[in-house]
């Protein structure tokens, strides 16, 4: 089932997805930078927390690359 034009939706689709992951994870983030309860917990917790929202972040956009890839990286036959 090797489509040009599947490919490509699938394509859009995941860019559309991984679009809107990356901002709802930073505006998560920002929620949880904000809350005063996790700054009164120790640096720990929000050391944590920080590692985390990096790591989710990192692969929001790598998946989100790896989609505008699929997209632009392909020959012309």
């Amino acid at each position: 089932m090797r489509s040009c034009a599947f490919d490509f939706i699938i394509s859009i689709i995941g860019v559309i997805i991984f679009t809107g992951l990356t901002a709802y994870d930073t505006q998560k983030i920002a929620r949880l930078a904000a809350d005063p309860r996790i700054e009164g917990e120790g640096s720990q917790l929000a050391g944590k927390l920080s590692i985390l929202g990096a790591l989710t972040l990192y692969l929001d956009f790598l998946n989100l690359f790896l989609f505008l890839l699929r997209i632009f990286g392909r020959s012309q036959n």
